[in-house]
């Protein structure tokens, strides 16, 4: 079924605000869209996920987060990276194509590199996949749907918040050479998307449903008194930046594997310390 896309008429009648405010916001960035020539349109889980934190809502305010429309914004941006399913021939060649990605890069990354690393020919990989770019969105959106389920699955078994939050973190610090070739393929997807609207979309996507997932522990943290944030959404923003930033820098050490452990101690003890502060921003 194809994506729904709202104008932004539909979505202000939705959210009970003026189109321009809309408008306004899109261009701010505090709504994503995408632009259909010179026209905006949001994605129907977009603004599902927005629903719960969008500023001037009606009836809404960080303090009363509507748990129920985050959830259900999260399930839908995480159905947009597993959507597609795969044949074991495709998953052999979507996984030779993320270690390329990891070894070599996105600038880097040939056709023939591919078809090396999974021993067939480079016609096979347009037989299936078209192109060499889209080789390279459905690997990655491939791998990006496998990170925010394990994600999503380590949280659900998890009983307390706190505990929420400390299997989260497991789940993301999973192994050294593991998080080495996911970064370093993140970091170019970043890059790319700041130039190319299809990589934007994922990257997009992504961050959405991980994000989303981060919300919804601290929301419930806060309910419970657990956690004395005010704003779940922001907290989350802050939260990614914690985790994003300490592998940024673990990435630079020369003895990774060494420092692996401990960098995912250290962070777990920095999420958990920001999230019990008494204070009212981000920092």
């Amino acid at each position: 079924m194809p994506e729904r896309l709202l104008t932004p008429e539909e979505a202000a009648k939705r959210l009970a605000i003026s189109s321009k405010t809309i408008r306004n916001w899109l261009r701010e960035g505090k709504l994503h869209g995408v632009k259909v020539g010179r026209l905006w349109r949001l994605r129907e889980w977009e603004l599902d996920v927005f629903l719960p934190q969008g500023p001037g809502v009606a009836a809404r305010t960080p303090h009363e987060p509507d748990g129920a429309a985050r959830a259900r914004g999260v399930e839908r941006a995480a159905a947009s990276l597993d959507a597609q399913a795969f044949s074991d021939k495709q998953i052999h060649l979507l996984r030779s194509t993320y270690r390329v990605l990891a070894e070599k890069g996105l600038q880097q990354l040939s056709l023939q590199h591919v078809a090396e690393q999974a021993g067939v020919s480079k016609g096979i990989l347009l037989y299936y996949f078209g192109s060499k770019e889209t080789l390279i969105l459905t690997t990655m959106r491939w791998v990006l749907g496998r990170v925010a389920e394990r994600i999503r699955t380590a949280v659900f078994k998890a009983a307390s918040t706190e505990e929420k939050v400390t299997a989260m973190l497991d789940a993301i610090f999973i192994d050294p050479r593991a998080n080495r070739d996911f970064y370093l393929v993140l970091l170019d997807l970043l890059s790319t998307a700041a130039r190319l609207d299809r990589f934007d979309e994922l990257s997009t996507t992504f961050r959405t449903t991980v994000n989303g997932v981060y919300a919804h522990i601290i929301e419930q943290g806060i309910k419970q008194g657990t956690f004395h944030i005010t704003d779940a959404n922001e907290a989350a923003a802050v939260v990614r930046g914690i985790i994003d930033g300490l592998f940024l820098q673990w990435l630079q050490e020369s003895d990774r594997e060494a420092l692996h452990a401990r960098t995912r101690e250290t962070c777990k003890r920095a999420v958990l310390a920001y999230l019990r502060s008494e204070h009212t921003g981000p920092f």
